[in-house]
C-alpha cells in the first residue's frame, strides 16, 4: 500500500471503449471514476490491458491502430515517455514494398505489472483518458480494454500533492 493512502474497496475492475470519430483520425475519450474530492479519494492502478482493433491490411501500405490511457486530457499520441501515461499499444502491419499484405507487429507496454510493483499509477482526479488513432486503415479503429485498481483515501498532504502533481504534468 502506497504511503499516505488507506484502501477504501476491494480490487475493481473498469471496462472501457473509444472509437475514432473517422478513420485515422487522433480520438479521445474520458471515463469518469466517480471518486469523492471531498474524501480525498484516488484510484491506485494495478493493471492495464488494452486490446486495439486489427490495422487493414493493404498489400504495398504500412497500417497500424495505436492507443494509450492517461491520467489527463491529451491533444495528440502520447508515449510511455509523457508523465500521464500509464499504457499504451500498437498493433502494426509493415507493407511498403511487399507485393503481399506484408507483417503483423505488436507493440505495448506491460499489460500486468511484475510482482515486485504494489501498483502503477495514482489516478487523482475523477477521471481517466483513453486515445486511440489509426494510420492509413480504410476504416475507423478502435479500442476497448479494463483498468484494474481499487479505490483509497489519503491524507490531506498526499492529496494536495497527487492532484497538483497530475494537474501540473499535465
Amino acid at each position: 500500500m502506497p504511503t499516505g493512502l488507506k484502501q477504501s474497496s476491494s480490487v475493481v475492475s473498469v471496462g472501457f471503449a473509444v472509437s475514432e470519430s473517422a478513420a485515422n483520425t487522433f480520438t479521445q475519450s474520458s471515463v469518469d471514476l466517480n471518486l469523492s474530492p471531498l474524501d480525498r479519494e484516488v484510484f491506485v492502478v494495478l493493471a492495464i490491458n488494452l486490446d486495439n482493433d486489427f490495422p487493414d491490411s493493404i498489400a504495398g501500405t504500412d497500417t497500424n491502430v495505436r492507443s494509450a490511457l492517461t491520467t489527463t486530457s491529451q491533444t495528440a499520441m502520447p508515449n510511455l515517455g509523457d508523465a500521464n501515461c500509464l499504457a499504451r499499444t500498437t498493433n502494426a502491419i509493415k507493407a511498403a514494398g511487399f507485393a503481399d499484405a506484408g507483417v503483423g507487429f505488436t507493440q505495448q507496454s506491460t499489460e500486468t505489472p511484475p510482482s515486485t510493483l504494489e501498483y502503477i499509477g495514482i489516478i487523482a482526479t475523477n477521471d481517466f483518458f483513453l486515445q486511440v488513432q489509426g494510420q492509413a486503415n480504410a476504416g475507423a479503429k478502435g479500442v476497448a480494454g479494463k483498468l484494474y485498481g481499487y479505490r483509497a483515501v489519503a491524507s490531506a498532504d498526499i492529496y494536495a500533492a497527487l492532484v497538483q502533481s497530475e494537474v501540473l504534468s499535465a
